[in-house]
């Protein structure tokens, strides 16, 4: 397998429901700012204003291309449910032929 010279990029997020993860992965593909959209179920354990909280929630990643990623986060910011949403970007590297893919699906994105 060759490695992409060049990295992708990887946006993840989590929300409460499956419906605003739907929602959400597909704003993002509509736009073209990710060519895939990974919803996964999780429990999230956390402290949120003094308390500790232990909730399923839906993670979302996101795979792109680093120029589109303000675009991306902006969208989600705008859209998300959550008073303070986690927004993590993450570098990633890839094969030559999905990053070429990755790149293809979000032509025009950036």
């Amino acid at each position: 397998m060759t490695l992409c010279s060049e990295s992708l990029s990887a946006v993840t997020t989590t929300v409460g429901t499956a419906e605003d993860a739907r929602r959400l992965a597909q704003a993002v593909l509509e736009r073209r700012l990710a060519a895939c959209v990974q919803v996964e179920a999780i429990t999230s354990h956390y402290r949120w204003e003094g308390a500790l909280h232990e909730d399923a929630e839906w993670r979302l990643v996101c795979k792109t291309v680093p120029q589109a990623v303000q675009g991306l986060m902006e969208l989600l910011q705008a859209q998300h449910p959550y008073t303070l949403p986690q927004l993590v970007v993450q570098p990633l590297q890839a094969s030559a032929a999905y990053a070429d893919w990755v790149r293809q699906e979000t032509q025009g994105a950036w």
